[in-house]
């Protein structure tokens, strides 16, 4: 029986297709080595799962399309050329129907912890950002965490996403996690680079306060600013045994990521944010990165889903790089 065969996923996911320059590994990219049928238990240098979703989107009074990202984000990584050969599976996508986002939640939280515990990278391609709360349902429940490590949570995101709202939306997911944590007796190590003032309202950082959030706004992430960019990035990893990595595109500028619900007026440059992500993928630690918010209806040139894949690559590539060399 295929390792994915007990995931509750669904739809089934579907063969890669892209450039082809010829045989041999000089000529790799992502479509020659993603398969849809795991053919074993793992591990896998990268697996793949979808949530479509844009319920927490309509929830949250947002632009909705991005049940459409995964497909979009798919399509932009396939002909991306790898530097060496490596494994991958795509596991399919969970999918919200008739509003039911908290099932939706509950299956891609299962996936998330099965990817996992085989012993891999798992990236889960969404969806509104209401894609991290399943994510971290994975990650709750995963067999490190389950034995005592420390889950540490990034966002990179121009929104705290700490919203006391009466129903979960894509606003809510970090203080869902927050609370979860807090019934089982733990703090949420949680930290968010990019965050925007104008977007996010006095009480919204009273909220960040007042759960020990450490954030580095926008403002603060240029490129002169590298330096207090690394030393954050390298708190984050020090402070974590499994690191959950969230991608909101929208903290990216609207001219380099434009389909997005929010677009970012100011933004974190594409050079720092990606600086971040590599950083956080050659430490070699478990690792589960969500990519959330893209909208392919809002995008320009596919500009948006394009970003989101060159992260991915460079997360996978880079960890992979450092992995075989542990």
């Amino acid at each position: 029986m295929s390792a994915t065969a007990s995931l509750p996923v669904d739809a089934a996911a579907e063969r890669w297709h892209g450039r082809d320059d010829g045989p041999g590994d000089a000529h790799l990219r992502w479509h020659h080595v993603v398969t849809a049928d795991s053919g074993g238990p793992g591990p896998w240098d990268a697996a793949f799962v979808g949530f479509r979703s844009d319920e927490g989107v309509r929830r949250n009074k947002g632009r909705q399309g991005a049940a459409n990202g995964p497909r979009e984000l798919r399509a932009a990584l396939a002909s991306m050329a790898l530097p060496a050969p490596l494994t991958a599976l795509d596991a399919g996508d969970v999918e919200v129907a008739d509003g039911d986002l908290e099932s939706g939640h509950r299956r891609l939280g299962e996936a998330v912890t099965a990817l996992l515990d085989s012993g891999s990278p798992v990236i889960v391609l969404g969806g509104g950002h209401e894609v991290a709360y399943g994510t971290y349902l994975g990650l709750r429940d995963c067999g490190v965490v389950r034995s005592g490590g420390r889950l540490a949570v990034l966002n990179l995101d121009a929104h705290f996403d700490l919203r006391d709202d009466v129903r979960p939306s894509s606003g809510t997911p970090f203080l869902q996690m927050a609370r979860g944590e807090e019934e089982l007796g733990r703090r949420l190590n949680y930290q968010v680079l990019g965050v925007s003032q104008p977007s996010n309202t006095e009480h919204l950082f009273r909220t960040a306060d007042a759960l020990g959030v450490r954030y580095l706004a926008d403002t603060e992430c240029g490129l002169l600013d590298v330096a207090k960019v690394d030393a954050f990035t390298d708190a984050f990893v020090d402070g974590g045994d499994v690191l959950h990595l969230s991608i909101d595109l929208d903290v990216l500028p609207a001219a380099v990521a434009p389909g997005v619900s929010a677009p970012a007026a100011h933004g974190v440059q594409m050079e720092i944010v990606e600086r971040v992500c590599a950083r956080i993928a050659a430490s070699g630690k478990p690792l589960v990165v969500d990519v959330a918010e893209l909208n392919p209806d809002l995008d320009v040139d596919h500009r948006t889903a394009r970003a989101g894949a060159r992260l991915v690559h460079r997360i996978l590539t880079t960890r992979h790089a450092a992995v075989g060399k542990a």
